[in-house]
Parts: structure tokens; sequence; C-alpha cells
């Protein structure tokens, strides 16, 4: 199958990133999120990430205006069916992205792909909530999205050879570099990192440590391009409670159990950049 159209449900952090990541390699992209103030600030967010590349000579006034011709944000979802391939990047909420997907399934031709960008859901489960277990897959892409050359493909129980092949190649022409991985919760990045940075949290609670100091021993004394506690501001607090909650559900192993200062800064709404505080200040 040649994709020359991708669908995206969510125009937040992942959503935003997947579609410049389309867009500046040629690929048409729509959009879609529930609010049209969503879709604006998505639009506006990829704006100013292509104005960063032009101020670096990254790419030029043109290449900015060509790559922003080729989104169409809406509110529509009868706008996705001209795409080949829709990616669900909505929050890590299994209920909502279940409605999704019922949703996309119902609107979408038969041989329409259908993707996740989940972090740490189970793909096979999140399959059988379409008819075309056989056309869905993880395609797991990295915060920021636009910089990170990795992807995540994670083949569900059912999810056939083609369906593969045919992502594998997308993700290639958007000059990422994928890895194929099977289902098993957390995948492997996630598996390994979201169990570090929770550790970093309890590092923290215990007050062995400034945040400060923490980070830097990570960056220093392991060669980590960013320590732990900034790279989960980055992420999202609620998201790594989310995936920490994910692994202790399906693993049913108390080393999974999320620290409980990660879960108060959550329930204080501290959730690292995205509101403007997490374990740093970003005001």
């Amino acid at each position: 199958m040649s994709i020359t159209t991708v669908g995206i449900v969510g125009a937040g952090t992942m959503g935003n990133g997947i579609a410049q990541a389309c867009a500046v390699s040629g690929i048409q992209v729509v959009m879609v999120d529930i609010a049209q103030a969503a879709v604006d600030k998505g639009l506006a967010t990829i704006g100013k990430s292509l104005d960063r590349l032009v101020g670096k000579e990254k790419i030029t006034e043109a290449d900015k205006a060509i790559a922003l011709g080729r989104i169409k944000g809406s509110t529509n979802y009868d706008d996705l069916q001209a795409a080949q391939l829709v990616i669900e990047a909505a929050t890590e909420n299994h209920e909502l992205k279940n409605k999704i997907l019922k949703t996309l399934d119902g609107l979408l031709a038969p041989e329409v792909i259908i993707a996740t960008n989940t972090s740490s859901i189970s793909i096979t489960q999140l399959a059988a909530a379409t008819s075309r277990p056989e056309r869905f897959i993880g395609m797991h892409f990295f915060n920021p999205v636009p910089m990170m050359a990795l992807v995540e493909l994670i083949r569900g129980y059912l999810t056939s050879d083609a369906t593969h092949e045919a992502v594998k190649a997308l993700a290639v022409r958007l000059g990422k570099s994928p890895i194929t991985v099977k289902n098993a919760p957390g995948f492997v990045v996630n598996r390994i990192l979201v169990p570090m940075i929770n550790e970093a949290f309890f590092v923290l609670a215990e007050g062995l440590a400034t945040p400060e100091d923490i980070d830097a021993g990570m960056r220093l004394g392991c060669n980590h391009p960013i320590g732990p506690l900034a790279l989960a501001d980055m992420v999202g607090l609620d998201v790594c409670l989310a995936v920490m909650e994910v692994h202790l559900a399906e693993f049913g192993d108390s080393k999974y159990r999320p620290c409980p200062l990660l879960r108060e800064m959550v329930a204080a709404g501290q959730l690292g950049r995205k509101t403007g505080r997490g374990v740093y200040s970003y005001a």
C-alpha cells in the first residue's frame, strides 16, 4: 500500500509533532481534534516549530509554507476518509482510545490501516476494538517527534506482514529509524525508561539529592543527554504515572508501583512543561 495521506486524531504534543514530521516529508495530513481551539493550537505549535528550523537555516520560508499547506486541521472525523493510514494520538487512556478506535473503524474503508501512538497499552487489546486487527499496529513516536529518530512498531497478535511493511516504509520515509517490537506492556523503551524515571522520583522523595543533582548525576555519570526528572517534565508526569500503572496492573509486580510523590504531583496538576510546572518551573 502506498501511503500518501495520513490522518491523525489528536492535535496535542504528539499529534502535531507527527503531523509536522509527515508534512515536511511530503505527505498530506489531516489532523483532527474535538475542539477548534485545540486544532488551532496544534497548527500554531507546528508553525512555531518550523520557524525555529527556518531560524537555524535548516529549511527555507518557502519550505515552511509548503509544509503547512499540506496540513488540514479539522474537527470533523469525516475528513479522515481521504487517508490510507490514520494514527490515533489521543491521551493515554484506554477507554478514550477504544472509543476513538471504534469510531474510526466504522468510518474508514476496510483497507485503511489504523495505528495507535500508545506508549504502554496492549496493541492486541486496542486492535480488538476494531474489525480489522490485521490492519492495526502500534506506531510509537517519541517526543519531540520532529527531532527524535526512533519509532517503535508494535505488532499485535493479528497484525499482518503487509501492514507492518507499509508502516515501516512510511517511518523510513519520515526519516525515522523504526524498530519492531512484540506486544508487551511498555514495549521496549518505556519498559526500561519509565521505571528509571519513577525511581528518580523515589530518590527525590527520600531527599537524597536535589532535582538538579539527580539529573546531573545521570547526565554526567551515565552520559544521558537529559536527566530523568527533566525528561519526566518533558514527557508529562501524568503520562509517566499512566505508564507505571499499566506496568503494575499487567505484570502484577510491586517493582512497578508508582512513587507516591509522582502521584501527588499529578493530582496537584503539576504535569511538567505542558502546565508550566512539574519538578521544575517553566514560567
